[in-house]
């Protein structure tokens, strides 16, 4: 079977499965090696957004061609988590930055308001 795909396919899919695995990886050693939250919940987005981004594009160019029709399947997943992903990486953050500014923790900026948000004073 893998002597009838070209050359061309193989060499694609291969390093898009290559350099994704690579980025995840990286996420998952910046998700244990990284100290505070802040830092941590950067590392994982990364791989997950690019990392898995490239390995559903590597699985849709393989059975696209091998198929011979586009496959819809890796494209949704790809939409649904490149959404999702930095949409529960700002709820996580600004959920536990809440959460440390009502503790009272010095780790973490203080809240600014700008004036053009503030009501007008009367």
């Amino acid at each position: 079977m893998i002597e009838e795909l070209p050359l061309w396919l193989v060499l694609l899919v291969s390093a898009f499965v290559l350099v994704g695995a690579l980025l995840t990886m990286a996420g998952c050693f910046g998700l244990a090696r990284l100290h505070t939250f802040y830092q941590r919940i950067h590392a994982p987005t990364m791989g997950t957004s690019a990392g898995g981004g490239l390995i559903l594009a590597a699985s849709a160019i393989y059975f696209s061609v091998t198929r011979q029709r586009l496959v819809i399947d890796e494209m949704a997943i790809f939409i649904f988590v490149t959404v999702t992903t930095p949409v529960t990486l700002m709820l996580l953050a600004r959920a536990s930055l809440f959460r440390d500014r009502t503790e009272g923790n010095a780790d973490v900026p203080a809240n600014h308001v700008s004036r053009a948000s503030e009501p007008p004073q009367p």
